[in-house]
């Protein structure tokens, strides 16, 4: 009896006589030894590499037949295509999320409100947001952190 590797080379070398690329050929010969490994929990075999090497060429075959049917389809870049926004119930519950968000900002205190937006959504420097609202850099950085924690809290509450 021949040993595994003996048994998948030639399935392998059997597929390449077909025309099959040696990445394809590697690819069906496991496919073919899996679904042999199915076939066999259910029944006996008698000869195990007659059956290996049929089934990768049968699997060759179909194929085959599939891009001579679709010549244009290519199933291994299926997920390439697929529709990558996200689904409706998601819109929904990041609009809830920013509705929230918006609460939170709404309930800070004008001039942390202010200087956080700044700081956050204009990207302005400490110092500049510090001259534009007469205090001092410190200051800022004390209110930023203050309204950066307290927008973390209210949203964890969510």
């Amino acid at each position: 009896m021949p040993s595994l590797a003996e048994m998948l080379a030639k399935a392998r070398r059997a597929v390449l006589r077909r025309g099959v690329s040696e990445e394809d050929a590697d690819e069906l010969v496991q496919d073919a030894f899996l679904k042999i490994e199915q076939y066999e929990r259910v029944h006996t075999a008698r000869s195990k590499e007659a059956l290996l090497v049929t089934a990768a060429i049968n699997l060759s075959i179909d194929r085959a037949r599939r891009k001579t049917r679709a010549p244009f389809v290519d199933l291994s870049d299926i997920h390439a295509i697929a529709d990558r926004t996200p689904d409706p119930a998601q819109i929904v519950e990041e609009q809830a999320r920013l509705r929230h968000a918006a609460e939170g900002l709404a309930q800070l205190p004008e001039r942390t409100r202010r200087i956080l937006l700044k700081r956050r959504l204009e990207d302005l420097s400490y110092a500049e947001i510090a001259a534009s609202e007469n205090m001092s850099v410190a200051a800022v950085e004390k209110q930023v952190a203050r309204a950066t924690l307290q927008l973390m809290q209210w949203m964890a509450e969510w």
